[in-house]
């Protein structure tokens, strides 16, 4: 027996190991999700995390302490335990250096690391969002030359997008279909086989760059859209037109639109990043990606738009932003989770620090936030309000959505509001024309 078709059997009998690297956003959850099927080892550099995860306990929101099952699950920070895995699955980061560019040395670091204990019949998957080429042109060289062994004739490759989107109570791993690429067909249909317990749907493509392509299609499409709705916000400011309501309006229409709606900047793993990825590529095949790289620059200038906006509610009262205590409600780039990646907060705090501003920050999920000028942390929400003459809500956190009380205090503590989400816009209970002055809209 071949060893891919040894591999198919030890899937088909359930002996399968299954191997993760890097336990982040992404391979925690699909480390628990493989382990209702399969062992699998868990190996992460980040000895605070193991330490975690052999207690039971879990540093991710949407993983529950109760789904860490240690019978299956092995969390380590040896990576020489990888090679007793039938599979190794690569979910590390995949960030941008200061010029936009890929940085790819996440990628770089775990071939060298599996390769130095890869053996004949193993599999490995790319997990990480890249740019078209990735698995080819840069993981197999670095494998091949660590390993002394050859991809086809002696392990198996294919790549399969992440596609968790955190604090989605709705869709997980399991019920969102995944998408796999392999080397060769055959390598396609076992990354298939090996996903078909854990994974509802299994989309099949060509081969490997295409996989690659899916993740950036999908996240270049919602940053070009926001970026569209960004840029109609700041047309539809200047015609005293309200961005939201012509939104809200627009998506009535049965067919041939999808709602998108206007914020302080894009955040996250994958929106602010993916795009500077493909432009990357694309530049080495003498494309100039003028459409996407314009969404970025648009989005980019968000965070300066929502401080530009403090400053014309703080002159409507007579104050500049030198020197006015503003409170930054919101640091996770998104609603209701605590991660702050790429987040916008960061970017407005620091524009606000270099117009003198004094900070002070409030999320009730995240605790504290990384800037050029230092770590901020969350404090007491009801003291920073009365500490503060403006606020900028910057992430649509359930706590903040409808709190009429909260829109309460903030006016009646005469606060200029900058709400960058539209989150207290349809209490109409507080609406008047003081309301109206202190009160600016996205």
């Amino acid at each position: 027996m071949n060893w891919t078709e040894d591999l198919k059997r030890k899937i088909n009998d359930r002996s399968v190991v299954v191997g993760i690297l890097g336990l982040g956003y992404v391979g925690l959850p699909l480390a628990v999700a493989f382990s209702r099927k399969y062992e699998v080892v868990g190996f992460d550099k980040n000895e605070d995390k193991i330490k975690l995860l052999e207690e039971n306990k879990s540093y991710i929101e949407d993983i529950q302490d109760s789904e860490i099952n240690l019978e299956n699950l092995h969390p380590t920070t040896s990576y020489e335990k990888l090679i007793h895995c039938d599979f190794i699955i690569i979910t590390v980061p995949t960030p941008l250096r200061a010029d936009k560019s890929p940085d790819l040395s996440y990628i770089e670091m775990a071939a060298e690391i599996i390769g130095e204990v890869l053996k004949r019949g193993q599999f490995i998957i790319l997990k990480s969002t890249t740019f078209p080429g990735t698995t080819e042109e840069y993981l197999i060289p670095i494998l091949e030359e660590k390993s002394g062994l050859k991809s086809i004739k002696d392990f198996g490759v294919a790549y399969s997008p992440e596609r968790v989107d955190p604090g989605n109570k709705k869709y997980k791993i399991e019920n969102t279909p995944n998408v796999v690429g392999g080397l060769t067909p055959e390598f396609t249909e076992i990354c298939a086989m090996l996903y078909k317990d854990v994974t509802k749907e299994i989309v099949k493509v060509s081969d490997c760059k295409t996989a690659e392509a899916v993740k950036m299609i999908e996240n270049i499409f919602r940053n070009v859209n926001i970026a569209l709705v960004n840029e109609l916000s700041l047309i539809f400011e200047k015609m005293d037109i309200d961005i939201w309501e012509s939104i809200d309006a627009a998506k009535t229409k049965p067919y041939g639109f999808m709602p998108f709606y206007p914020g302080p900047g894009v955040g996250g793993h994958c929106i602010p990043l993916d795009p500077y990825y493909l432009s990357y590529r694309a530049k080495q095949f003498g494309v100039i990606p003028r459409f996407i790289e314009t969404a970025g620059e648009i989005n980019d200038f968000m965070p300066i738009h929502t401080v530009n906006l403090a400053k014309q509610g703080l002159l409507k009262v007579g104050k500049k932003i030198r020197g006015s205590k503003i409170l930054i409600m919101g640091l996770s780039y998104k609603g209701n989770i605590s991660d702050t990646r790429e987040s916008p907060a960061a970017n407005v705090i620091e524009e606000l620090k270099k117009r003198g501003a004094e900070i002070k920050v409030h999320d009730p999920y995240a605790k504290c936030i990384n800037t050029k000028f230092g770590h901020y942390y969350s404090e007491n929400l009801d003291d920073s309000i009365k500490w503060a003459e403006c606020a900028l809500i910057i992430t649509n956190h359930e706590d903040y959505i409808g709190q009429k009380s909260l829109l309460k205090e903030l006016y009646e503590d005469n606060i200029v509001i900058v709400d960058s989400r539209n989150i207290f816009y349809s209490n109409s209970k507080y609406k008047s024309d003081n309301l109206d002055l202190n009160y600016i809209k996205l």
